[in-house]
């Protein structure tokens, strides 16, 4: 009994760490995202807000689970830090196109492995983990780039939601099925990285569906 409850003490633990490191990361792409349309300050706080807890947020009110930046105003406080800090520092980033994505994808990943753990901890079947691990971490995602008028990226051809799928689902079978549950949450994490790394540095996508006129 004491082993279970140091485990589940431990769980929990990660959980908030990945979730806050998450929330840190995810509102530096909203706020990049706000230095690449213009806005001003208050434009890079809520698309900072949006991206670091909508995914979370969604997550919980699904699961039933006291919402987390309700319980806990220190991620807010992170998240509308990180995303107004972009207001100052975005200039740094501009050179570097492809920051977002890549800082994208280390919150994905974070998110993806938080997402599929609170579902865990919820002693939620394998499908629902993995779909708690895709919703938390494309979710907020979504709604930046609807807010900013962009496509969502997880429907502009993107490996990214496969490989939040991907991550979540090597978590929950690893935690299902196997004596390696202490190294879940880090392999999860990795594998949904690898898989969003590697399409970004080949340039790799799905294929998209193309009418007649686009086939010509």
């Amino acid at each position: 009994m004491t082993l279970n409850l140091t485990a589940a003490i431990d769980l929990k633990y990660l959980l908030y760490i990945c979730d806050m490191i998450g929330v840190g990361v995810f509102a530096i792409t909203g706020g990049l995202m706000a230095a690449r349309k213009g806005m001003d300050i208050f434009g890079f706080m809520v698309l900072g807000i949006v991206t670091a807890i909508g995914g979370g947020t969604t997550r919980d009110l699904i699961l039933g689970l006291p919402v987390f930046w309700i319980e806990d105003p220190n991620y807010l406080l992170v998240a509308t830090i990180a995303g107004g800090a972009m207001f100052f520092l975005g200039h740094v980033f501009s050179s570097l196109t492809r920051t977002l994505l890549w800082l994208d994808a280390a919150g994905m990943a974070l998110f993806a492995v938080a997402g599929a753990g609170w579902a865990i901890a919820k002693d939620a079947p394998l499908s629902i983990v993995l779909f708690m691990g895709v919703v938390t971490a494309c979710g907020g995602g979504m709604i930046r780039d609807v807010l900013a008028r962009e496509v969502p990226l997880v429907f502009q051809r993107e490996i990214y939601a496969i490989a939040a799928l991907a991550g979540a689902a090597t978590y929950g079978l690893l935690v299902f099925y196997t004596n390696f549950g202490a190294w879940a949450m880090t392999a999860g994490g990795a594998v949904a990285f690898i898989i969003r790394g590697l399409a970004i540095h080949f340039d790799l996508s799905l294929p998209v569906y193309q009418t007649k006129d686009m086939r010509k």
